[in-house]
């Protein structure tokens, strides 16, 4: 169901009950250090989702449109702002507000979309990759040669997390569900695929390495998973955990965490502070920006819909069945 309100020039989707609304909402305005986007396309992401569905609200002073991530071109600046100019092709990390025709970022959170690159289609690079490197990049270390598990591996974060670490240069092994996501995580690059509904991760996966077990495990389910994540580690090995999943976990069995010497971080991106975002952002133009320039990472897009239908891009997401993002274009 969508409603439509006649209150200014910029449309933009936002949620109430769980109902995605279509409203004209006025033109938002660049702050200082704040950049205007004319936006080409926005990706969908699970907490786009969760918004939606009332679990996870906007952080303070973030916009209560939906959005976390879009491409466009830069229409105007604010006052300081030095790294871009009217015209620039651009995509940005949000913290709300994409699903619209314009939308303001600070400065430090925009990326160039390199030549070559779709400008709609980059809509699907900022949120993944801030959030694949700085866990497995910044937090978990992951360097050449070691050993990277994906879980989820053709989903939004997944499949970029796949494409960054065999341009990076380790050993990618991911899960999928049924062949068709197998068959699609085994075209990204993995070096080797389970099928997660008929096949035991942590025996292949040991099986594959010799016994030694992966270096880093990339986790989207959350508890359910976590022991058998600490069992596949390889010594001094790190689980970057980046959905609570159910939520609560029962046990952690600490001793064998111990014996591992292994970590475990768990993160969101949406609520950390400007500061740490910028940091987030100017890492990922520095360690991933150079593969996305050379194609070796690309945006893996699933599917692209109008933005009046936000409902359906929604449903999609939601049934599981998506390789890649899905994106909703003005």
């Amino acid at each position: 169901m969508f409603v439509t309100r006649s209150v200014g020039g910029m449309r933009a989707i936002t949620s109430e009950n769980g109902t995605l609304d279509l409203h004209d909402l006025p033109d938002p305005v660049p702050g200082a250090g704040e950049v205007l986007i004319e936006v080409a396309a926005a990706g969908v992401n699970n907490a786009d989702l969760q918004q939606a569905a009332g679990n996870y609200p906007p952080p303070p002073g973030a916009s209560d449109v939906l959005g976390l991530e879009v491409s466009g071109t830069v229409r105007a600046l604010g006052d300081g702002v030095e790294g871009f100019a009217v015209g620039d092709r651009v995509c940005a990390l949000l913290s709300g507000g994409g699903y619209a025709t314009l939308v303001v970022a600070p400065e430090t959170q925009v990326l160039p979309v390199p030549e070559g690159i779709d400008l709609v289609e980059s809509a699907g690079l900022p949120e993944a990759a801030c959030t694949v490197y700085s866990n497995v990049g910044m937090l978990a270390g992951l360097r050449p040669g070691q050993t990277l598990l994906v879980h989820g591996g053709t989903g939004g974060m997944g499949s970029h997390a796949v494409l960054w670490a065999k341009a990076l240069g380790a050993t990618v092994i991911a899960t999928s569900g049924g062949e068709r996501k197998v068959q699609a995580s085994r075209e990204l690059g993995a070096d080797l695929v389970v099928d997660h509904r008929s096949e035991d991760f942590v025996a292949r996966a040991l099986e594959f390495t010799g016994g030694r077990g992966v270096d880093v495990v990339l986790d989207v389910v959350g508890p359910d998973y976590l022991a058998r994540n600490i069992e596949v580690l390889a010594p001094n090995g790190h689980v970057a955990v980046i959905a609570s999943g159910s939520g609560r976990t029962g046990e952690l069995d600490l001793g064998a965490m111990m014996r591992k010497r292994a970590t475990i971080s768990a993160t969101t991106l949406r609520a950390r502070p400007l500061d740490e975002k910028a940091a987030i952002v100017e890492a990922v133009r520095y360690n991933v920006w150079p593969f996305v320039a050379d194609g070796r990472v690309r945006p893996v897009i699933d599917s692209v819909l109008p933005l009046a239908e936000a409902a359906e891009a929604h449903r999609r997401v939601r049934d599981g069945e998506v390789v890649g993002k899905v994106l909703l274009t003005p």
